[in-house]
C-alpha cells in the first residue's frame, strides 16, 4: 500500500515511453478543446499536486504538570541508535500510558500566523476490554504513531488550487488516543491487572499549551477543527478554545461528520446513546459537558451534539452529509438489528437500498435536519449538510474541492466553508433535499470502509 501511494505522489518518477511526436500533437489539441469546454474547475483535473513531504510525529512533552501519573516509557524507535536504551519519563495519557503525540507543519507566507488544529477521529472505546484492545493501535497507544502526509488536498493539503483559504497555514493534526473524544479523566484496570489511563481531557489542554508555547499565541486567525469523533471533541473544547486568545484575534471551529444523533435503530433500541452512556461513566467525561445542559439533562443527553450546540458561543460551521454512512452503519442499521442480514448491500452503498429502506434513512436525515434548527438563529454559523453517503469529507480532495465534488448552491464544501470562514458571504447556511436529488453526490465513490473516519495517509 505504501508504495502504491509512493507512485500516486511522485508520478514524475515513473517511466514514460516516449511517444511519436503527433502523437503528442493531438494529445495537445485534445486538452486544449477540453480546457476550453470546462468549467473553472474542470482543469484541476489535469493538474499534478506537488509532493507532499512527510511530517514527523511530536511526542508531547511539558504534559507532566497536567498531573495523571508517570511511568517508564522506552522511545528508543523515536531516538538515535546511540540513545536506543535511554529511558525517559512521560505522562502516561496514551490509554497505555505512551506519551501523546501530533504533527505539526509550519505554514508560509500569509499564513504564517494563521493556524489550523485539527482533532483527529477513531470512535470511542466503551468497556475495560475495548479499551485495553485498543493499546494495540493508535487509538490507544503513540507506540504504533508513524510520520503522515498532509496530501489528499482536503482542507490541510497544501496546494492553492485545491485548498484556497487554508493552503499555506500552519497545521496540526492531533493523534486520538484516549477513546473518549478528549474528554475523559480516570484511570481503570484491564485485565491483565495493568493501568489503562483515560487522559483525554489532559491531553487536549497539554497539547494546546504546548502549541501556544510554538506559536498558535501568536496567531491571527485560528480555525478549530475535527473529523468524527475529533468533531465532536472540537465542539466539546470549542468555546475553550476561543477563550485562549484575545478577543481580536479571529478564532472559529468546524466540525466535519461531527453531528451524531441519539437516533433509535430499526430495532428500536438506542444504540449510540447506550455507547455514550458506557463512555462517560467509565472515563469521567462529565467535567466538558456544559453546566447549562447538566442543569436539566442527564450527562449522556449533553453528550450529544443536538444539545452541545445550544450551549456554544464561538462561530462554528457544520459540515455533515445527512445520509451519513458511519451512522447508518452504526447508530440506524447496527449489525445487531437486522440479524437476517437483509440490509448488508444497503449498508455497504445507498444505491443498494430498496424504496422501503430509503424511508427509513429518510428518518435519520429528518432527525439531523431537525436538530440543526438551532443554528439558524446563530448568525456567525454556517452549515453544508449534503445528501450524500459518506463521512468525513474535508480531509479528502474528492469531497473537498474538485471537478467531483459535492455542490450546494453550485459551491464546493470547500467555497462554502471559505466564504464563510472570510465573511465572502453571508447566510452560509444549507441543506439539501432528499437522497437522489443532488446528482453532484453519485460521483462520490462510497466510503471505503466502516472505519475510515479520515484520509491522512499514514506511513
Amino acid at each position: 500500500m505504501a508504495a502504491a501511494t509512493e507512485q500516486l505522489l511522485l508520478p514524475q518518477e515513473q517511466p514514460r515511453r516516449r511517444r511519436p511526436v503527433w502523437g503528442l500533437a493531438v494529445a495537445a489539441l485534445l486538452l486544449v478543446l477540453l480546457l476550453a469546454a470546462a468549467g473553472p474547475l474542470r482543469p484541476r483535473l489535469f493538474r499534478t499536486p506537488p509532493p507532499a513531504e512527510r511530517v514527523a510525529l511530536t511526542l508531547l512533552s511539558g504534559a507532566k504538570e497536567k498531573g495523571a501519573g508517570t511511568s517508564h516509557y522506552t522511545i528508543s524507535r523515536f531516538l538515535p541508535s546511540s540513545h536506543s536504551s535511554e529511558l525517559i519519563w512521560f505522562v502516561s495519557v496514551c490509554v497505555d500510558g505512551t506519551p501523546p503525540g501530533y504533527h505539526l507543519q509550519r505554514g508560509s507566507g500569509d499564513g504564517a500566523d494563521r493556524w489550523l488544529v485539527h482533532l483527529e477521529g477513531g470512535g470511542w472505546c466503551s468497556t475495560v476490554k475495548e479499551c485495553s484492545d485498543s493499546r494495540l493501535s493508535t487509538k490507544g497507544s503513540s507506540n504504533f504513531m508513524k510520520p503522515i502526509r498532509f496530501m489528499g488536498n482536503g482542507i490541510l493539503g497544501g496546494d492553492q488550487l485545491q485548498n484556497p483559504d487554508f493552503y499555506n497555514w500552519n497545521k496540526v493534526y492531533v493523534r486520538y488516543c484516549d477513546g473518549a473524544s478528549f474528554s475523559g479523566d480516570a484511570e481503570a484496570q484491564a485485565q491483565d491487572g495493568t493501568t489503562l489511563y483515560f487522559r483525554g481531557l489532559r491531553i487536549y489542554e497539554a497539547v494546546i499549551d504546548e502549541l501556544m508555547e510554538k506559536g498558535l499565541a501568536n496567531a491571527t486567525q485560528a480555525l478549530f477543527t475535527g473529523c468524527s469523533a475529533g468533531a465532536l471533541s472540537m465542539m466539546l473544547h470549542c468555546d475553550d478554545f476561543r477563550a485562549r486568545f484575545p478577543q481580536e484575534v479571529s478564532v472559529k471551529c468546524f466540525a466535519d461528520a461531527g453531528f451524531f444523533l441519539d437516533e433509535k435503530d430499526i430495532s428500536g433500541k438506542r444504540s449510540l446513546w447506550s455507547l455514550y452512556d458506557r463512555v462517560i461513566h467509565l472515563q469521567n467525561v462529565r467535567k466538558v459537558l456544559p453546566k447549562d445542559c447538566l442543569a436539566n439533562k442527564e450527562p449522556t443527553e449533553c453528550f450529544f451534539p443536538a444539545e452541545l450546540i445550544k450551549s456554544i458561543r464561538t462561530p462554528m460551521f457544520i459540515l455533515n452529509p445527512s445520509y451519513d454512512s458511519w451512522q447508518i452503519r452504526n447508530v440506524l442499521v447496527p449489525d445487531s438489528s437486522a440479524p437476517d442480514k437483509s440490509w448488508l448491500s444497503c449498508k455497504e452503498n445507498i444505491r443498494n437500498c430498496n424504496s422501503t429502506q430509503v424511508e427509513v434513512l429518510d428518518g435519520l436525515r429528518n432527525k439531523m435536519v431537525n436538530d440543526l434548527k438551532v443554528v439558524e438563529d446563530k448568525e456567525d454559523w454556517g452549515m453544508f449538510i449534503d445528501s450524500c453517503f459518506t463521512h468525513c469529507q474535508s480531509l479528502s480532495g474528492v469531497s473537498w474541492h474538485s471537478p467531483t465534488s459535492p455542490r450546494l448552491e453550485n459551491k464546493t464544501i470547500a467555497e462554502a466553508v471559505g466564504d464563510w470562514h472570510s465573511g465572502r458571504s453571508q447566510g452560509a447556511k444549507e441543506i439539501d433535499c432528499k437522497y437522489q436529488c443532488n446528482p453532484t453526490c453519485n460521483s462520490l465513490p462510497p466510503p471505503r470502509d466502516v472505519t475510515a473516519f479520515n484520509r491522512v495517509e499514514i506511513y
